[in-house]
């Protein structure tokens, strides 16, 4: 079924201004303290995974027909939707697949679907929608697709071409709203193209013509 979019801590140098460590120089030890707690409030501070571990952002690369997008994930804002996209990723589920919605000055999704059209099954189960997460669907944000049920979004997902305050979370009675889980960070001029794109076709009207494929999707470096 297609799915819908109703949408290390720094350690200072041992000689401090000329004078070697160990001979008692109070300014100096001062200093080592000052940097010492100004390094704990920062892992403090800095982003967690779910494990509550300090960690930087994932990346993934799109190398599509269209050229490449880069994304960069938030896992302490959206653990299960970014957990479940790299399953996804590194199962190799978006290999081959294509860019099979794409309306301007809206987004442009994939993650479903073969160059033929043909439904390629989601093998993971539903996640919980993320929605609620304070992210916003803005332009460059990469959000989950989902069917009309709040819930149910799996493999599919969308990249917003514009700001779309209307698909952000208004609550859990009818407004949940759609899971942003990243942002592109290279390639937004290659979005763009990709929703240049003339559609229409028998498979569908925002079914690209000519077919844009999701060549390999791949792990990057953390950010």
């Amino acid at each position: 079924m297609v799915a819908l979019l109703v949408l290390a801590m720094v350690v200072p140098s041992a000689a401090v201004c000329g004078q070697e460590a160990g001979e008692g120089d109070a300014s100096g030890e001062a200093a080592a303290e000052d940097t010492a707690r100004d390094a704990e409030v920062a892992v403090e501070a800095a982003p967690t995974n779910v494990y509550g571990d300090s960690m930087p952002h994932p990346t993934v690369t799109l190398n599509t027909s269209a050229g490449d997008i880069r994304i960069e994930l938030f896992p302490e804002d959206a653990p299960a939707s970014v957990e479940n996209f790299l399953a996804y990723v590194e199962a190799g589920h978006y290999d081959g697949l294509i860019f099979h919605r794409v309306i301007p000055n809206f987004m442009i999704q994939a993650g479903g679907h073969q160059p033929d059209m043909t439904p390629k099954d989601a093998t993971r189960p539903e996640i919980r929608n993320e929605s609620d997460n304070g992210l916003h669907n803005l332009r460059g944000t990469v959000a989950m697709a989902r069917t009309p049920a709040p819930h149910s979004a799996r493999a599919q997902f969308f990249i917003n071409l514009v700001d779309n305050p209307n698909l952000d979370h208004r609550g859990t009675d009818g407004g949940w709203g759609y899971a942003v889980f990243g942002r592109v960070i290279g390639g937004m001029d290659v979005v763009d193209e990709i929703a240049r794109q003339p559609t229409g076709s028998a498979a569908g009207p925002n079914v690209p013509r000519e077919a844009i494929i999701i060549e390999t999707a791949e792990r990057g470096d953390d950010m």
